[in-house]
């Protein structure tokens, strides 16, 4: 694959509105000829017998099972709140409410 040259790195710079130095050009031509290189070494690799995959090692459900347990009741959860108003949790006001 040819290198990417200054001047196509120019005119991306220019499409996608960047302002870059001369000195940028040449190191983001070197920066983009390495990344490019990388995808097409990766296309050279894939074959046509190995289906694509999202991940490289196959994933399995990682949650229990849905099993009802015993928990607190409302009165409990509540039993050591400092305060409790109509089965809830009171806490203090932090925003003034606009009329």
């Amino acid at each position: 694959m040819a290198a990417i040259s200054r001047e196509e790195v120019a005119h991306l710079a220019r499409l996608s509105r960047l302002a870059v130095t001369e000195e940028e050009l040449d190191r983001f031509a070197g920066q983009l000829d390495v990344i490019l290189q990388s995808v097409a070494r990766v296309g050279e690799v894939a074959a046509e017998d190995i289906p694509p995959t999202s991940h490289s090692v196959p994933l399995t459900n990682v949650y229990r099972d849905d099993v009802p347990q015993p928990c607190l009741t409302q009165d409990e959860a509540l039993s050591g709140a400092p305060d409790a108003y109509e089965g809830r949790f009171r806490v203090p006001r932090i925003l003034d409410e606009e009329d």
